[in-house]
């Protein structure tokens, strides 16, 4: 099963970054829950994560909800990821066969574990490069292209 929850930690955070731009820059987990198709319940467990990371705050009260705690510049796509994501890896191992002699058996954990380690370092370091308001702006562009494809 693909997990989702950095896409969507992603996509929560993309729709308060674009807020933050705005007054007031606080959105409820019903907007956030409407903007990703599913249930204000399950956003407020995903942004329980970045809350205690300092990426979010919560509002309380009328007007209130969640908004970006540093601005979009300073966060970059590696924190919501581990946020996100946690100390989950990329993928598993398959558990070993019956067979440890066979070179493969023997082998393939430490592979993969040195695989999924490399593996999951250089998308870090892709992530880290990236802040969430170079995304806004990529978003943007992205969406100048399809408007400008369109026309024609």
């Amino acid at each position: 099963m693909l997990d989702i929850r950095f896409s969507s930690a992603l996509k929560a955070m993309l729709f308060l970054a674009v807020a933050a731009e705005d007054e007031p820059s606080t959105l409820s987990s019903t907007y956030l829950a409407t903007g990703l198709g599913t249930n204000p319940s399950l956003i407020r467990k995903l942004l329980v994560p970045l809350l205690h990371a300092g990426l979010v705050e919560s509002v309380k009260g009328r007007g209130g909800g969640t908004k970006l705690a540093r601005p979009a510049e300073e966060i970059t796509l590696a924190e919501i990821y581990r946020c996100s994501v946690g100390d989950k890896p990329v993928w598993a191992c398959r558990p070993d066969g019956e067979v440890a002699s066979c070179e493969v058996t023997a082998n393939a954990a430490e592979y993969f574990t040195r695989l999924m380690t490399e593996t999951e370092q250089a998308m870090l370091d892709v992530l880290e490069r990236r802040t969430l308001a170079d995304s806004v702006t990529e978003l943007r562009q992205l969406g100048r292209e399809t408007v400008c494809s369109g026309e024609h």
